[in-house]
């Protein structure tokens, strides 16, 4: 199993459980998505943070700095990509005829 996706909650058991109610599924999307976002944050406030101790003279490594704001940009551009194919996925649903 992929390790980002046991790390934010998916696993087989909760891929292969019976389908949810349109409302608890909604839920679960905003608590996942919500979930997402906290985490960004937080890997862009560490890159932040090493970033000024480097920038102050302090005692951090070059290339901790540069793993911490790689971190942040990927996660930053994963979430992006997850908003991008969750709006065309709307689009697409909305242009389907009834």
């Amino acid at each position: 199993m992929i390790d980002g996706a046991s790390r934010i909650g998916l696993t087989m058991s909760s891929a292969v459980s019976p389908p949810a109610k349109p409302a608890e599924a909604q839920k679960q999307f905003a608590a996942f998505f919500k979930e997402a976002l906290n985490r960004v944050n937080e890997a862009q406030i560490q890159a932040d943070a090493l970033t000024e101790k480097l920038v102050r003279g302090e005692n951090v490594q070059l290339h901790d700095v540069m793993i911490a704001a790689q971190k942040a940009s990927i996660t930053l551009q994963l979430t992006l990509e997850i908003r991008n194919k969750a709006i065309e996925a709307y689009q697409e649903m909305m242009r389907m005829p009834l």
